[in-house]
């Protein structure tokens, strides 16, 4: 079950591995990153977990006080007693469960913008490209990870639960209540060491996986050069190696899982069987009465399922969670040791800016450094070049280059660090608008400037405010500005923006073309628009629309080519009609 909208937005920390961060820190960062769900979930299953362990306790009473008496008023009383306890622990239940599920979900929202702003928009604009190890740390490990939140809920309800069954026991028979008091933490604690050397072993399986998950990946991603150079029986004997060596692992990771739970089964089994035996001896020798006994036997049986889970859910989870931290965090480092929201005045220090073309078919777009370069075109051309320039491998009729250099020759990661492209469809992910503007490792003061530029002040006052499912919240042109907003917002040292202000009303977007030049100072922006009121605030339009269109009766298209003007003419402060 998930939590559709918390009371309040929740804004957790962000996230950062600098290089004094242990994988136990990060893990205790994350699980404590959402208090304000964790601690009302905490409370509610507390109510949940004490609410059945008190049930044989109220029925031990009715028992004593109805049952054995024949006083009907003490049995309708009693009843109603434990009827308000089951709606009082089911309501919990229910209750506890959507905020854990919301927490989980929150957690790994937060754990995949990290990581994926780490990878792809790395500090000091140095990345790699993100093989499939990194999207198995984004699957795998950041489920296991933030599965750790439930550590702060669960382990502590149960553990309530614990104690409340050895006060109650105390107050049957003080020894039944002394040995649950001694015996429960030192059953936990046995089985706790017993985990060690899961905990280690899962951390290995993990590693194993994802370097296969990656293998697989990266096969499929590269398989046309894999089958240029006639490499498909290497690869794939490569591919099986990786794999049999992760069964291996599964297998023994699954034979330690299954040894541990034996073994904690063992030793719950053996606790909770001695406490119901002095229990049982106890009612015998007359010690206890049946109300007594009934609610001895019912609180050990509570017992059971408590220390168990612990063993064999909370302990696991912990193991797993610990493995995936340190994964996590050797992402993290090996990405720069910084995380979202760090000052981005490192990320103006990078290399110097680049020459950007595009080359079309019957002409050259070339942004300098610096400048603010617009582009009309046809929707068709339009489309083509900013597709071009987010993909330069796809091919298509036009080329992208860098300081000259091919952007099909470059890496990924070398040309994503310097080029940033924002489609004209405005995507927004479930979340705060916070959340949406920082993706790009944003500094605050960024944000700031970037909500101003876009002109989303009048509704984004408060950006922890959630925009919905893609931003189902919003109006179309809310979406768009702030999609706009979150490309600012990456202060990229290239930026192409692609009519960015259809979906927006006139008097908003002279705003945002009067406030445009000023946030991209001292970088390079390449505007693709159809629209005069930004195009008059560039340093040069490149319009190759209107010679396309005196161009059109001269001489035949071919199939697949867009009508393309041969030259960009300065259009300084002019507006293109």
């Amino acid at each position: 079950m998930l939590l559709e909208a918390p009371p309040e937005p929740v804004q957790a920390p962000a996230f950062e591995a600098g290089a004094g961060t242990t994988p136990g820190r990060f893990l205790l960062r994350a699980i404590f990153s959402v208090k304000r769900v964790t601690v009302p979930a905490m409370l509610l299953a507390v109510v949940w977990q004490v609410g059945e362990s008190a049930v044989p306790v109220v029925m031990g009473i009715a028992i004593d006080r109805a049952l054995a008496t024949g006083n009907a008023a003490q049995l309708v009383l009693w009843l109603g007693v434990l009827i308000g306890l089951y709606i009082a622990l089911t309501v919990a239940a229910k209750l506890a469960n959507r905020l854990t599920s919301y927490a989980v979900q929150l957690v790994q929202h937060r754990l995949r913008s990290t990581l994926s702003t780490a990878v792809l928009h790395p500090v000091g604009g140095v990345g790699r490209a993100p093989d499939g190890s990194v999207v198995s740390v984004m699957t795998s490990d950041v489920a296991r990870l933030a599965n750790a939140v439930i550590l702060l809920i669960m382990p502590v309800s149960r553990i309530a639960a614990i104690g409340f069954i050895a006060v109650s026991l105390l107050a049957t028979h003080w020894l039944l209540g002394l040995v649950v008091l001694l015996g429960a933490p030192a059953a936990v604690w046995l089985m706790g060491a017993l985990s060690e050397r899961l905990s280690r072993d899962t951390r290995a399986y993990q590693e194993l996986l994802a370097s296969t998950v990656g293998r697989a990946t990266d096969l499929v991603a590269g398989y046309r050069v894999v089958k240029g150079i006639r490499a498909e029986a290497e690869a794939t004997r490569r591919y099986r190696r990786a794999s049999q060596e992760t069964l291996v692992g599964a297998r023994r990771n699954a034979g330690l899982l299954g040894r541990f739970l034996m073994g904690s089964g063992v030793v719950s089994g053996l606790f909770v069987a001695a406490v119901m035996g002095l229990a049982g001896w106890f009612a015998v020798d007359g010690r206890l009465s049946i109300g007594e006994l009934i609610a001895a036997v019912g609180l050990t049986q509570a017992l059971l399922p408590q220390i168990q889970s612990i063993a064999s859910i909370s302990i696991p989870n912990l193991a797993g969670a610990r493995a995936a931290s340190a994964r996590v965090v050797d992402i993290l480092r090996g990405s720069g040791g910084q995380s979202p929201g760090q000052d981005d005045a490192l990320r103006t220090e990078v290399a110097p800016l680049p020459v950007l073309e595009v080359s079309v078919p019957v002409a050259t777009i070339r942004v300098n450094p610096g400048e603010l370069v617009g582009v009309r075109a046809d929707d068709r051309t339009a489309a083509r070049i900013a597709r071009t320039l987010l993909d330069p491998w796809a091919g298509g009729g036009m080329e992208a280059r860098l300081d000259g250099l091919p952007a099909r020759e470059l890496t990924a990661e070398a040309y994503r660090s310097r080029v940033t492209v924002a489609p004209h469809r405005a995507t927004l992910f479930s979340g705060t608008i916070r959340d949406n503007l920082t993706a790009g490792a944003a500094a605050p003061e960024r944000v700031d400037l970037a909500v101003r530029a876009a002109a989303c002040d009048d509704f984004a006052a408060d950006l922890d405010l959630p925009v919905g499912e893609d931003g189902n919240r919003l109006s179309g042109g809310q979406r768009q500005r702030i999609a706009l907003a979150r490309a600012l917002a990456s202060d990229a040292p290239v930026l192409v923006l692609h009519d960015p202000t259809t979906a927006v009303d006139p008097v908003t977007e002279h705003a945002i073309a009067e406030r445009l030049p000023g946030v991209r100072a001292g970088r390079s922006t390449l505007l693709i628009a159809s629209s005069p009121v930004l195009l008059g605030r560039c340093d040069r339009v490149v319009d190759l629309f209107e010679d396309a269109l005196r161009r059109a009766g001269d001489a035949p298209l071919q199939a697949g080519d867009a009508p393309l003007q041969e030259a960009d003419a300065p259009l300084h402060g002019r507006t293109v009609g």
